[in-house]
Formats: structure tokens, C-alpha cells, sequence
């Protein structure tokens, strides 16, 4: 034993890496080690050789087992002191310079809208993108033949064989929320619903993923001259223009009864687009009073609660303000496009201090 000993122990002295040294302890105690083999010699001794050789033996293991370990923390630390030495930074030497970080025009555009209606009452309400097909189209009185549901305008979620269950969908528009919000707050109500949502369309102003905001107020009393005060107010807030003039056109939608769409006096004078001035007109948004089925559908009495509705598209919107002529540039991740067009993220926009510094 006291030749197997020295010979280990000198090996491992000796060992110049982690290899070396799996390799040593292999040879020594691995299932076919030599000193492996040698504690299975124990059973063929008589007893009062294996009282002997059996503490011998088991303290020989524990000796090789300490000078591997000590060894194997040795190796590690000079690797550390190699690495110390050849890796280093000069901290004196200049830094890259920092860029600031700029925010979209989408984003822009969102936390003014959400300021403006805010200073007016409403507050912000948000839903999951992936809708059932009861709160994306049936709770909004959208029938079952209508084209919005047809599969060439709206994206629909897998479904596993054998379930004849109505699939889930990409949400079309930011509605769903205005049902789930009156199921979970009732009357008195008056919130906005900004979000993502979805349609199989791609052109110069449409994408297949886009950005609305949805409003929404009930109370006993509200009428259609409330909604055009508050679609009024927020054209001026937002376009930072006092002469502002609205046109409401008869339309139709099946949430909102009556329903209007909404147009802008603008110019195009010079290829320029000017709100608020010149003998042109330009569709900006959708409007009405929300339709009786659809209160009832949110939990809502239509014979106590009666209130207005809108939707308008947050892209379109800071393509109008900001200039941008091609909606599908706002998802190009073009970096060069993002630094021209955004905004300083540390610029909240308020109200009193001016919505796009």
C-alpha cells in the first residue's frame, strides 16, 4: 500500500491539467482501479487480515480522493491567475459614445392619445390579443355572414381534430375589451382600449398587424352631441390646432346604431397635408351609439344605460401628424428610418408641456 502511495500521489503531483488528473484518478480508485480491485480482494481474506487491510485500504482511498481535490482546486486557480493575466481593460482608455434610444412613432402617438383622454375622463382598458369568437364578433352584433368573419380578412387559430368548437381568433379590432370591461366595471363606463390588432390585408396603408384605440361611454344621459364634443376636443389636442372642423357621414356598423364615419377639413395643397384648413375632406375615424345588443351583451340594462362609441387607427393617425407616407416602413425595424421619426423616450407628452416636443 505504501507503493501505491507514493506512486498516486506522485502522479498527482505531477498532473499538468483536469485531464491528467481524470485520467490518475481513474487508474486509482475508478470501478477498475487499483485500489478498486484491491478493496475486492477484501473478501477472499480471513477475518483478522481484512481488520487490517480493510482501514488500510479505505484510508489510502480517502488520502488519493483529498490530494485530487486539493490539486483540482490548485489547477483551477492558476487557470484563473492565466486568465487574469492575458485578459485585462484599460479603463482610461475613451468609451464608445452612448445613443440615445429613440421611440416610435406608433408608441408616440399612443401615449398622447392616452394623455388627451385622459384629461377628459376616460381611462385605459386592455384585453388579450387572442379572442374568442363570441367576444370578437357575436358579443358586437356581427352576424355570422357577415364578411368580416370570412376567413380572406381574418386570422384564425388552429383547431385540433374532432373539435367543433367556433375557433379563436386574432382580434380584428380593439372591441372585444369594451365588452369585457362592462362585464367586469358595469355603468357608468367611459375608457379607451389601444392595442395591436389583426387582418389578412397588405398594401401602402394597410398591414396585417396594426394599432387602434377604441373609446367607450355609458352613463343615462349621453347623447351624439357628446360624442362629437369629445371626438372635437381630441382632433384639437392632438393635431395641436385650434380650428378644427368635423364631418359626420351616415354609415353603417353593427355595433353602433345610428353610426357615422368621421371626416377632417384638411389641404393637400402643394402635395402637403394640412388639417384644419382648405376645402378637402379626409375619413379619420369610425363612430356611434353603441347599439342596445351590444350593452346587453357587456351585462349592461339598453333601458337604463345608452352611450357612444369610436375606433381609429393609432398608425394612420401618426402617419397623419408626423408625415410618414408608407404605413408598412412603421415594421421594417429599419434602424436609419427609427432615428428620423422618433421621439426622445424621455419625453412624456402632457397636455401642459405639448404633446411632441
Amino acid at each position: 500500500m505504501d507503493d501505491l502511495k507514493g506512486k498516486y500521489l506522485g502522479q498527482i503531483a505531477d498532473a499538468a491539467d483536469e485531464t491528467a488528473l481524470e485520467s490518475i484518478r481513474l487508474a486509482a480508485i475508478g470501478k477498475k482501479g487499483e485500489i478498486s480491485l484491491k478493496m475486492r480482494e477484501l473478501g477472499r481474506m480471513t477475518p483478522e487480515e481484512r481488520q487490517v487491510a480493510g482501514p488500510a485500504l479505505n484510508a489510502l482511498k480517502d488520502e488519493i480522493n483529498s490530494a485530487l481535490a486539493a490539486k483540482k482546486a490548485a489547477l483551477g486557480d492558476a487557470a484563473l491567475d492565466e486568465r487574469l493575466r492575458g485578459e485585462w481593460l484599460d479603463v482610461t482608455l475613451p468609451s464608445r459614445p452612448r445613443r440615445a434610444g429613440t421611440l416610435h412613432p406608433v408608441s408616440q402617438a399612443g401615449e398622447e392619445l392616452t394623455a388627451i383622454f385622459a384629461d377628459m375622463g376616460f381611462s385605459v382598458a386592455e384585453g388579450p390579443r387572442i379572442e374568442t369568437d363570441w367576444y370578437n364578433f357575436d358579443a358586437l352584433n356581427i352576424p355570422g355572414h357577415h364578411p368580416a368573419r370570412a376567413e380572406m380578412d381574418t386570422f384564425y387559430m388552429h383547431r385540433a381534430a374532432g373539435d367543433n368548437r367556433p375557433p379563436n381568433v386574432l382580434r380584428t379590432h380593439t372591441s372585444p375589451v369594451q365588452i369585457r370591461a362592462m362585464e367586469a366595471q358595469g355603468a357608468p363606463i367611459r375608457i379607451i382600449c389601444p392595442g395591436g390588432v389583426y387582418r389578412a390585408d397588405y398594401d401602402q396603408t394597410h398591414t396585417p398587424m396594426f394599432h387602434q384605440v377604441e373609446g367607450l361611454a355609458l352613463d343615462t344621459d349621453i347623447s351624439m352631441a357628446n360624442l362629437k364634443w369629445v371626438l372635437e376636443e381630441f382632433c384639437r389636442a392632438f393635431f395641436e390646432i385650434d380650428d378644427v372642423e368635423l364631418r359626420f357621414r351616415a354609415s353603417h356598423f353593427p355595433f353602433t346604431e345610428p353610426s357615422a364615419e368621421v371626416d377632417i377639413r384638411c389641404s393637400w395643397a402643394g402635395g402637403a397635408l394640412r388639417i384644419g384648413e382648405g376645402d378637402d375632406w379626409m375619413e379619420i375615424l369610425g363612430s356611434g351609439m353603441v347599439h342596445p345588443s351590444v350593452i346587453a351583451a357587456g351585462g349592461i340594462d339598453p333601458e337604463v344605460y345608452q352611450g357612444f362609441a369610436f375606433g381609429i387607427g393609432i398608425d394612420r393617425l401618426a402617419m397623419l401628424k408626423y408625415g410618414i407616407p408608407d404605413l408598412r416602413a412603421f415594421f421594417d425595424s429599419d434602424l436609419r428610418w427609427l432615428r428620423h421619426y422618433g421621439f426622445a423616450s424621455l419625453d412624456v407628452p402632457t397636455l401642459r408641456g405639448g404633446l411632441s416636443r
